[in-house]
């Protein structure tokens, strides 16, 4: 299996330790965070539920909700509840819990594999990924202005390649049009189990949605003039993709209020295909706020 090593880390970290029926342990990796990343535990938490379910049903949605900043020096302890296994449908939810607290929630649906009339947006005409350079040869020339620390964490060979179509709002903090196209794939060939291929879109599609709502307003998590974290995140999956191949993540945030915006994302295979869908509300709540 050809995988770089950075995508490596992310397989290690998918691969949950099973401690007893419906109970399992994720850790997080060993970096200087504050707090771990949310499609980490997502993701983490979807590998939870998958493992209750037979390989013939295939996951269609998850609604989660992020409860507490995750702690990234100690394990995460994922708990599965085995709601419903019915005759087409099975429903599991998942609590993450660190000490002693749950930090995030997560409820999944899986369906057998069933046909029926099919729709679907189309996808947007942008430049494709081979003409796009990789995300580290595209902020090369921007490195100087951070610090040495972060400059080095942002250069690093990352799991996921992602090539966006214009430059990141942390990089120009020009007030543009609230969306954005980036091109995503896992960096290096992944397993054929289509589980696997979902947790880890379902990891990358975290890394650049809630981005998209501050657009609109020049901001950026690195000013320090927002208070930014995910609160809730759902996500619909239309129809098999491998998570090794380019996917064009459509992503735009229709509004913000409330110190909270709300991104929309959408995931096109280079066929044009609509695989999957994402929703994300976070907080943008302004420093000045708390006085």
């Amino acid at each position: 299996m050809d995988v770089s090593s950075a995508l490596e880390d992310l397989l290690i970290l998918l691969d949950l330790e099973q401690l007893e029926v419906n109970l399992f342990r994720g850790v997080s990796p060993d970096e200087q965070q504050q707090r771990v990343f949310g499609g980490q535990v997502a993701g983490q938490a979807l590998v939870a539920a998958g493992r209750t379910v037979e390989a013939s049903r295939a996951l269609h949605s998850l609604h989660s909700y992020f409860l507490r900043p995750g702690d990234p020096a100690v394990p995460i302890i994922y708990e599965v509840d085995r709601i419903r296994d019915g005759r087409s449908f099975t429903t599991r939810r998942v609590v993450a819990i660190q000490h002693g607290r749950p930090i995030f929630n997560l409820s999944a649906s899986f369906q057998i594999r069933e046909e029926g009339p099919e729709h679907q947006d189309e996808m947007p005409d942008v430049p494709g990924p081979e003409t796009l350079l990789p995300f580290q040869e595209q902020i090369a020339p921007y490195a100087d202005r951070f610090g040495p620390d972060f400059r080095d964490w942002i250069m690093r060979e990352r799991p996921i390649d992602s090539r966006p179509t214009a430059l990141p709002g942390w990089l120009d903090s020009s007030p543009r049009s609230p969306e954005q196209n980036v091109w995503v794939k896992a960096n290096g060939v992944l397993p054929d189990d289509p589980m696997l291929h979902t947790c880890v879109i379902t990891y990358a599609s975290d890394l650049t949605l809630l981005d998209t709502a501050m657009l609109p307003h020049g901001a950026s998590y690195l000013e320090g003039r927002f208070q930014i974290a995910s609160l809730d995140h759902a996500m619909w999956f239309h129809h098999e993709f491998r998570a090794d191949e380019w996917l064009l993540y459509h992503q735009r945030s229709s509004v913000a209020s409330g110190a909270r915006g709300l991104a929309s994302g959408k995931f096109f295979n280079a066929d044009g295909v609509l695989v999957a869908t994402a929703i994300q509300q976070g907080l943008m709540r302004p420093i000045n706020s708390f006085g």
